[in-house]
């Protein structure tokens, strides 16, 4: 029973200045009269000084916009800052300099009180309106440059859910300085974010993924990425799934979450592409002549352009051949660069080779029959 009186209780004060409004009206209003009928002196100067304090931050805020200029994007320091002062209210210019004012004059209580409240709820509007733009502008410079379809639906949904969570953050600020007990409503709404979160997991999974995508930019439409046992151009990124056109023709559609979760090469990318040859020489090469492949292969490399010569060696000696390998750089990134250089370094090696006398080693595995297998053969052939 004490309980339910408590609980009663809390929950009267909690709500008494909704439910007294029209008294706490009616005093404002007869202070306030009082005060400019009694003494008219001081509030007619405080209200001049309120009204010179709007005329002067109204005017920062047009002079800093017209000094910042138009036609600047986000992208640029002009542009973000002149948007975030533009989206800067007069209603919450007034209440500023009317809370300056009334802090440093002697308004009655009352009115000093109602001033404070509505000065709160307008800070909270226009602190809301400050983060979502923030916020959006901030994103806007990360992904400028990028003009696709995905990321027009990607800013959609940002959008959407910065305006949720910053007006949600305003309502319960102004709730709670309107006397209003918000511990019920914030509770609710943690639960029922949980609640949204566990039912709408592999959704808010798969758009964070092509979020992070979008943003973080470890690939974009037009490149060429290599991840599991695929190797294609990306088409499409999607709030979902990214589409990539395999090299072999079909188009691979993969959700954004398991994509991330693989390791992803972006070959386009690539600023130069080292690569390793190998000849197999045959075993009766003479030794004077194997000793002269690292000089002959450099000087085959030597005159090609964006080519870096790294190294020559004869590696090793297997049971089919001699190993001569040689390690070189392609400044030039494209595929089709290193293909023909690699061409060029072939045929010039052939040529090289032949000119010291060594010929590549036939590596071709030889089988051969065994005796016990091949005698009756020729028994059955000689009865015939």
């Amino acid at each position: 029973m004490m309980a339910e009186t408590t609980s009663t209780t809390t929950t009267t004060s909690g709500a008494a200045p909704l439910r007294d409004l029209p008294g706490h009206v009616e005093t404002v209003g007869v202070d306030t009269f009082n005060w400019l009928r009694y003494d008219s002196d001081k509030a007619l100067v405080a209200i001049a000084v309120a009204v010179a304090l709007y005329a002067l931050f109204w005017g920062l805020r047009w002079g800093t916009c017209r000094v910042l200029g138009e036609g600047h994007p986000v992208t640029t320091w002009r542009g973000f800052v002149r948007r975030i002062i533009r989206k800067t209210r007069s209603p919450f210019i007034a209440m500023l300099a009317a809370e300056i004012v009334g802090n440093l004059s002697d308004a009655p209580a009352p009115l000093l009180r109602v001033i404070t409240v509505v000065f709160t709820i307008s800070f909270a509007i226009q602190g809301a309106i400050w983060v979502r733009e923030i916020v959006l502008a901030l994103v806007q410079r990360r992904t400028a440059g990028e003009d696709n379809e995905a990321l027009s639906d990607a800013m959609n949904v940002i959008t959407v859910l910065v305006n949720v969570v910053v007006w949600i953050l305003a309502l319960i600020l102004v709730l709670d300085n309107l006397g209003v007990n918000v511990t019920a409503l914030v509770a609710g709404l943690g639960v029922g974010g949980i609640a949204i979160g566990l039912a709408a997991q592999g959704i808010f999974s798969d758009l964070f993924a092509a979020l992070s995508i979008l943003f973080d930019r470890p690939f974009r439409v037009g490149d060429t990425i290599r991840f599991g046992e695929v190797t294609g151009s990306v088409e499409a990124i999607g709030l979902k799934t990214t589409r990539i056109r395999a090299i072999t023709g079909e188009q691979v559609i993969v959700s954004n979450t398991k994509l991330l979760d693989l390791q992803i090469r972006n070959l386009k990318r690539i600023e130069a592409r080292t690569t390793v040859m190998t000849f197999h020489l045959a075993l009766d090469s003479a030794t004077p002549a194997l000793a002269g492949v690292p000089e002959m292969l450099s000087g085959v490399l030597a005159p090609l352009h964006h080519v870096e010569f790294k190294r020559a060696h004869v590696t090793a000696v297997t049971a089919t051949s001699i190993e001569v390998e040689t390690e070189f750089t392609v400044e030039d990134a494209s595929l089709q660069a290193l293909l023909d250089t690699k061409q060029k370094v072939l045929l010039g090696t052939l040529d090289g080779l032949r000119g010291l006398g060594l010929s590549l080693a036939d590596t071709t595995p030889k089988v051969q029959l065994p005796v016990d297998v091949a005698t009756p053969v020729v028994k059955r052939a000689a009865k015939a």
